[in-house]
Parts: C-alpha cells; structure tokens; sequence
C-alpha cells in the first residue's frame, strides 16, 4: 500500500512531540500490514469527515485518511481527538 501526505498532515506532523513521532511511525507500520489491525480502531467518520476513516496512533492522538484506490491512501490530518472533531 501507498500513502500519500496531504499537506495540512504534514504540517502538523512537523509539530509533534518526537515521542508522538515515534508512535506514529509504529502504527503506520502496522498499517501497512494491516489496515484494519484492532489496535488501530479503524472505523468510519461522520459529520465534517464523512467519507473519510480513522486511526488511532495514542489514546488521544488520530490519523484521518482517504482510500484513494485499493492500493493508496491519503493521510488528510494528524491531531488529537477534540481538535479534529469540534
């Protein structure tokens, strides 16, 4: 699988923590052998992401993405859960 960055991810990626860094690069690795792994809590978004799907990368910090194709994703947005949806 492919992913792509959109640039408002990458934005704010710049700004993490390293810690959250490092976290991140660890469930994107499990998201690359699997998309739907339990630890991840990959579900289905609503309201302003309808269309879009999340991940989980600490308790508090999400990924939300875009299937592009079944062979490519975009990650749209990296932040903590309240900042994403309010």
């Amino acid at each position: 699988m492919k992913i792509f960055l959109h640039n408002n991810f990458t934005k704010k990626y710049a700004k993490l923590r390293q810690s959250e860094k490092i976290r991140f690069k660890e469930r994107r690795n499990l998201f690359l052998d699997d998309p739907y792994d339990p630890i991840l809590n990959n579900h289905a978004l609503t309201g302003k992401y309808v269309g879009n799907r999340s991940i989980n990368v600490t308790g508090n910090l999400r990924v939300v993405y875009d299937i592009i194709n079944k062979d490519s994703v975009l990650f749209i947005d990296i932040d903590t859960h309240s900042n994403l949806y309010k």
